[in-house]
């Protein structure tokens, strides 16, 4: 993806955040972007396809910086710790994206939605393969339905209190830990 296309993106994700979705329209992109709502046309057919492309990437990554990460660890543990870090490090970094991602899904057309769904669920595969291998005593839906709870507190921060990063980073990483590996979390763990 081109910068400039990536820069749309980004704009668009704060605006959609913080208006909605109906509530921006090509040219506001535009003006935000220092281009004519025209001008956008060059890089994406519509606002449509602004939000699909927006939540496909993100979703892209995700699955990439996910297998990155379990692949270069050296251990399950590690994977673990890894993918938390990694999730906490999206959540605090791109808040609009989980604001657009939970309020504008319903916008997106079928085959957008397909594509975000089964890249979601793909990131969530790699999530649940690492628990399982920590915690053999947990069948795949009980692994699945850990990973999801853990993703809805990490990525409940763009509507949580902030306490500064470093704090916030600790105080998700210790709950995430707790979720997914049944114990207090921290215990023996390496930060």
């Amino acid at each position: 993806m081109t910068p400039r296309k990536q820069q749309i993106l980004d704009i668009a994700a704060e605006l959609f955040a913080e208006r909605g979705f109906h509530g921006v329209s090509v040219h506001d992109i535009g003006a935000a972007c220092g281009v004519s709502g025209p001008a956008l046309y060059r890089h994406f057919q519509g606002k449509d396809a602004i939000l699909s492309q927006m939540l496909i990437a993100i979703s892209e990554s995700l699955v990439a910086e996910g297998r990155t990460r379990t692949a270069a660890a050296a251990d399950g543990h590690a994977a673990l710790e890894s993918l938390i870090a990694g999730h906490i490090d999206f959540a605090l970094t791109h808040p609009a994206l989980i604001v657009v991602q939970e309020r504008e899904w319903v916008h997106l057309d079928v085959d957008s939605r397909a594509t975000v769904r089964a890249l979601q669920l793909a990131y969530i595969d790699s999530w649940v393969e690492t628990v399982r291998m920590l915690r053999p005593d947990l069948d795949q839906r009980t692994a699945r339905a850990a990973v999801q709870a853990t993703f809805g507190l990490i990525n409940s921060t763009p509507h949580s209190a902030r306490i500064g990063d470093p704090a916030m980073r600790a105080l998700l990483r210790s709950m995430a830990r707790g979720a997914l590996r049944g114990d207090e979390g921290d215990r023996d763990a390496p930060a």
